[in-house]
């Protein structure tokens, strides 16, 4: 039976690691077993880089931190070597970033998970993984949402274009022949496409 003092030692682990995830948006459960140290160095970098929190905790303490937090069903996740990777910003962080080194490292595995307070499926989680980060999503929005008054823009210009080499002032008066309407519907779908 454990001392007094190894006990005491024990609860003050379990309370810090609930201190650390009670904020956590995501939590994922790996299998870091067979990773050099280097490639285990490197993948700490990453995540550190992309503020994702990753620790290597016994599993004794991290089942006593998730039965405070709350959670069950990850009984079969914590069975061999086991890190915890989290972020307290972003719920499809972890998610993502694990897969990408899962496929980077081929002996790392993802184990399970919890989202948003929630134990998740491993398919579950593999789906979100390739959600993209929120600023790229950002990014595609902005782009679908410029990109009809790009395409205005460059079929104005080319009307314009037309319209000076014929010497015509307004956009009305450029000659439109039937030879030449095929072709302009051509040029404005290259360009809308």
């Amino acid at each position: 039976m454990p001392s007094q003092a190894k006990l005491k030692v024990k609860k003050k682990q379990v309370q810090a690691l609930v201190d650390e995830l009670r904020d956590a948006k995501s939590i994922v459960l790996v299998n870091y077993q067979g990773l050099s140290v280097q490639q285990d160095n490197a993948m700490r970098t990453v995540f550190r880089e992309n503020g994702l929190q990753y620790r290597v905790v016994k599993n004794s303490i991290t089942e006593r931190a998730f039965q405070a937090l709350g959670y069950e069903g990850l009984e079969d996740a914590m069975v061999g070597p086991t890190a915890l990777a989290f972020s307290t910003e972003d719920a499809l962080l972890a998610p993502r970033l694990m897969r990408q080194s899962t496929e980077k490292y081929r002996r790392l595995s993802i184990k399970g998970g919890i989202v948003d307070g929630k134990v998740e499926s491993l398919d579950y989680l593999i789906k979100l993984s390739y959600i993209e980060s929120r600023e790229t999503l950002y990014g595609q929005l902005l782009f679908m949402m410029m990109y009809p008054l790009t395409a205005f823009a460059q079929v104005a210009g080319q009307i314009a274009e037309k319209g000076e080499k014929a010497g015509v002032e307004k956009v009305k008066d450029v000659p439109v022949s039937v030879a030449s309407a095929p072709e302009a519907a051509d040029e404005v779908a290259a360009v809308t496409e």
